[in-house]
């Protein structure tokens, strides 16, 4: 094994999640590559995500479409970007988070950015994901994937990709499904709400699931991705794509409605032409365009078969597309990016009686985002010394179709600049500066539910932040150390204590730190370990509470992995993730304190020859019961007498996946 050689920061396996490995990254960034070909146990990008970057957490709604949050942000302070396409979700109780839109084994590469540092995207207040997915070939190439684990977990995948010089064309499929998983007590997610109920929560009895539907599957999902790349004359292609996933009957067992379905298409259309001169080197027009089909419902629960009037549909919908220009050029020594960006988001939905099929009511009233921006990046070395500085422009309109709520316009100007400067070949110290804005979305604004939960007049969110670090990167260990200081400016935040216009504008910081690395022990084993920590505190407790702790701030979490490449290409991994009690919480806005845990993993990977290898692997090996996601109000959960339920992690998960390359 090759010295440098760099697996996942937090080991290979992650409970019911795509594995992924982590190779060389930039101080600015972390990039995750070979997604696809470690997906090795789910399709699911968020579980992959919180087991490759210290900096990442998992929101966990589900089976399958999990949260995920960068140091404690998500919703909206977070941008999600599929192969440059916007992606938003149509869920309000993030039933279908963006991550949740595209599956693992399409995936190529992973970057996520931490903190306000890239200007090419909308809304990346905190953070960013960017995905892209595999690119056609013009040699033939296919490949074949099956899954198997516990619980009757199923997964199919294949790609196929082949061309010539002019036309390369990529298909990938996929299909998985699977029936409830069960925590370390053995509960599965129906019986884990019955406990919940059993516990003194009697008043919750109507979210239990109905007995013809208690043991059903909890989810069946498939997806299929298809790309032509064009060549229309020297150095100019056309790259169309599109992705088309199809969800059925997803179990929200800890929430008061499942997803009877979740369909998204996103489409690209994209003209690249390289080469233009010896100092424009690049331009790049992209038009992309997705929609969201999104009904959950209460069918599924006692409540629904008790009360006809209680058996109701939140029908939700969204679109967003874009037109994105991007102009590379080189002056001398400087590389400069300069660009324009334009999007329009709607949002929609409506309550609906499933037995009469009557009209309850607007959850939200065709929201509608509109959004225009201008920006440019500029790099620069100086010797030993490297600096990207980058600015944009915003300018985004809110509005409503409700005549009874205010429209907004916003204007923002965000600006960063991130310096890196070598020590020596192998050290090098690194500091970042930036401030970045985001609008309120549509349900902040004018989400509708017994009353107008929304705020109508809420002010954009300002992030000013600054990073600073140091990397080593040799012949016997990679170590990163990285701490941040976040000030946040009108933070969206929830107040339980109000019916009506629950979102509030705060001002709030957040701090913390991460570490990274790998000890090459020798040339076939390799130590990896992981490990985040952060503090958020508003700077005064919400009006009629006390508490000025910030929500969604998990504690200490950390992850030691020993590697033993055994054979060429052949690998196994004996892990430990870890976190410290979470005992900082926002008690007034529904979280509760969540004990420490440690659960150890296990997977040999072994390469029969360079067409087939094959996974054994068990992760949660001692069967320990532990949940990872709190509770803050900002999901609607199922509660009686304050207590949010709160959702377990699966339990012990034995799998094994078969792959063959041809």
């Amino acid at each position: 094994m090759k010295r440098t050689l760099t697996l996942s920061l937090l080991a290979i396996s992650s409970l019911y999640s795509a594995d992924v490995t982590l190779e060389s990254i930039d101080v600015q960034s972390t990039t995750i590559t070979e997604v696809a070909q470690n997906a090795q146990t789910s399709a699911d990008v968020a579980t992959a995500l919180s087991t490759s970057v210290p900096s990442i957490d998992m929101s966990r709604r589900s089976g399958i479409a999990n949260d995920i949050f960068i140091r404690g942000q998500k919703r909206d302070n977070i941008a999600v970007e599929v192969d440059g396409t916007k992606v938003c979700g149509a869920c309000p109780n993030r039933m279908d988070p963006p991550v949740s839109h595209v599956l693992a084994n399409q995936i190529e590469t992973i970057e996520v950015t931490e903190g306000p540092y890239d200007v090419t995207t909308y809304g990346n207040l905190s953070g960013g994901v960017k995905i892209k997915t595999k690119k056609p070939t013009k040699d033939f190439k296919a490949q074949l994937n099956l899954g198997f684990g516990a619980w009757n977990y199923k997964k199919f995948g294949a790609t196929a990709s082949g061309g010539n010089d002019i036309v390369r064309l990529l298909v990938t499929a996929s299909m998985e499904s699977s029936d409830q998983y069960h925590d370390g007590n053995g509960n599965t997610l129906a019986q884990q709400l019955d406990k919940y109920i059993a516990n003194g929560h009697s008043g919750a009895a109507g979210n239990a699931y109905q007995p013809k539907y208690h043991d059903m599957q909890a989810y069946k999902k498939k997806s299929i991705n298809a790309k032509a790349f064009i060549t229309t004359a020297k150095n100019q292609e056309l790259r169309l794509s599109v992705t088309a996933n199809r969800s059925d009957n997803i179990m929200y067992p800890n929430t008061g409605m499942d997803a009877i379905l979740d369909d998204s298409n996103i489409y690209s259309i994209s003209y690249d032409i390289k080469n233009i001169s010896e100092i424009y080197k690049n331009v790049n027009l992209q038009y992309y365009y997705s929609d969201v089909d999104h009904p959950m419902s209460t069918e599924y629960r006692k409540k629904a078969a008790m009360n006809p009037m209680m058996n109701k549909t939140n029908h939700m919908w969204t679109t967003m597309q874009g037109l994105k220009l991007k102009n590379s050029f080189e002056l001398n020594t400087y590389k400069l990016l300069v660009g324009l960006d334009g999007s329009r988001r709607t949002w929609k939905g409506e309550y609906t009686n499933n037995v009469s099929g009557a009209v309850l009511g607007k959850s939200i009233d065709h929201a509608l985002t509109k959004n225009r921006a201008l920006f440019a990046e500029l790099e620069k070395a100086y010797g030993a010394l490297s600096m990207k500085a980058g600015v944009r422009y915003d300018h985004s309109k809110v509005q409503d179709d409700n005549a009874n709520h205010q429209s907004n316009s916003y204007n923002s100007l965000g600006a960063n600049i991130f310096t890196s400067y070598a020590l020596s070949n192998e050290n090098r110290l690194f500091l970042g500066v930036g401030t970045a804005s985001r609008v309120p979305d549509g349900r902040e604004l004018y989400f509708q539910k017994s009353g107008l939960k929304g705020t109508p007049n809420l002010k954009q969110t300002t992030n000013r932040e600054i990073d600073a670090g140091f990397e080593s990167d040799n012949d016997y260990f990679k170590l990163k150390l990285k701490v941040f200081y976040s000030d946040l400016k009108d933070y969206i935040y929830i107040n339980a204590n109000k019916t009506t216009n629950i979102f509030e504008n705060i001002d709030a910081k957040i701090y913390g730190g991460e570490v990274s690395g790998s000890y090459y022990v020798n040339d076939d084993i390799t130590l990896d370990m992981g490990a985040s920590y952060k503090r958020g505190k508003k700077d005064h407790a919400l009006a009629g509470q006390t508490n000025t702790n910030l929500a969604d701030i998990a504690p200490l979490r950390g992850n030691v992995a020993l590697n033993y490449e055994y054979a060429n290409n052949s690998l196994a991994t004996l892990e430990v993730q870890a976190s410290k009690r979470w005992s900082d919480i926002d008690s007034d806005n529904g979280e509760q304190e969540l004990a420490g845990w440690a659960v150890m993993n296990a997977k040999i990977k072994h390469a029969v020859n360079k067409k087939f290898d094959f996974t054994l692997g068990v992760n949660n090996m001692f069967n320990i019961t532990y949940a990872r996601s709190n509770t803050y109000v900002d999901l609607t959960l199922v509660t009686t007498g304050g207590d949010n339920m709160l959702l377990n992690e699966p339990g012990r998960y034995v799998y094994t996946n078969l792959d063959f390359k041809f």
